[in-house]
């Protein structure tokens, strides 16, 4: 798809410069060749064949740049995605944090939710929920209103059900959502337990310190620098003896806080912080 647009790098880098006066936003750590390959994407879905043209409108139509960032930042995702990470964090996750009064999980790069809505099912059945709060947070203002309904494709349940079954749970999974017409809505005990908010992972700041830290599939689109600053923000977001976690094609490997932490499972991306100091 790329091959019938040419993106110069001095044209992409210049406008990833200006996005951040413009519009505060900062991807000019992003890894080059996923951006590019989104951005030609964007172009070719929206019939600009000329970047000036294309540069033109994001820059100057706030309710397109909108759009911009959302296929930027799109991330696939679904209910209970990787079935054996969930079942490994209701062994061997939720147990540790069932000594907390109060549960503080923070889902960041969080895309449309469902991932989110999958954590406040796993506390719900380990009997946590009424003590947790989910921070669900993304660069993307668009899909964080998607978490906000809870509303999804009727389509996808089947698939979301059999993950469901697949990573330990027992219950009846209708029972967590009504179905509407060709979409469900998940049950308002689990949205009222998550709190929404727009960060940028490249210009953010720690917020709140937190028992259990998510970001899966997020980074792979970072360059070096920026994951090494991401996980340094996860670090000082996290309390000792919290939990951390990646998608399955991450790793804290060459990290330099990797001394401080430990991983949890031989074969999912979970680790434990058991150091405050390497």
């Amino acid at each position: 798809m790329t091959g019938s647009i040419h993106l110069e790098d001095v044209l992409v880098e210049v406008l990833l410069r200006d996005l951040i006066d413009l519009y505060g936003y900062d991807f000019t750590n992003y890894s080059r060749p996923s951006l590019k390959r989104r951005i030609a994407r964007l172009m070719l879905l929206d019939n600009f064949s000329d970047f000036n043209r294309f540069e033109y409108r994001v820059r100057n139509d706030p309710q397109y740049f909108d759009r911009f960032v959302e296929q930027i930042t799109v991330n696939v995702t679904e209910m209970f995605r990787d079935p054996l990470f969930y079942k490994t964090i209701r062994e061997q996750v939720l147990p540790a944090l069932a000594h907390h009064a109060g549960i503080r999980i923070w889902h960041a790069g969080c895309s449309t939710g469902e991932e989110v809505y999958s954590m406040a099912i796993l506390l719900q059945e380990a009997g946590l929920l009424h003590k947790s709060l989910l921070f669900a947070t993304d660069i993307n203002p668009v899909v964080l209103e998607k978490v906000k309904t809870g509303i999804y494709p009727l389509s996808h349940i089947r698939q979301d059900t059999e993950n469901y079954k697949q990573s330990g749970g027992a219950h009846d999974f209708s029972s967590y959502y009504s179905v509407h017409g060709d979409t469900v809505k998940f049950e308002e005990t689990l949205c009222k337990k998550i709190i929404l908010s727009t960060h940028n992972l490249a210009s953010g700041h720690a917020f709140n310190k937190f028992h259990f830290i998510l970001c899966r599939n997020v980074m792979i689109y970072f360059d070096k620098q920026l994951q090494e600053r991401a996980l340094k923000l996860f670090d000082e977001s996290l309390e000792y003896l919290g939990f951390f976690a990646l998608g399955s094609k991450e790793t804290m490997k060459f990290a330099t806080i990797r001394n401080r932490f430990k991983q949890v499972d031989d074969k999912e991306k979970i680790w434990r912080k058991i150091n405050e100091r390497s």
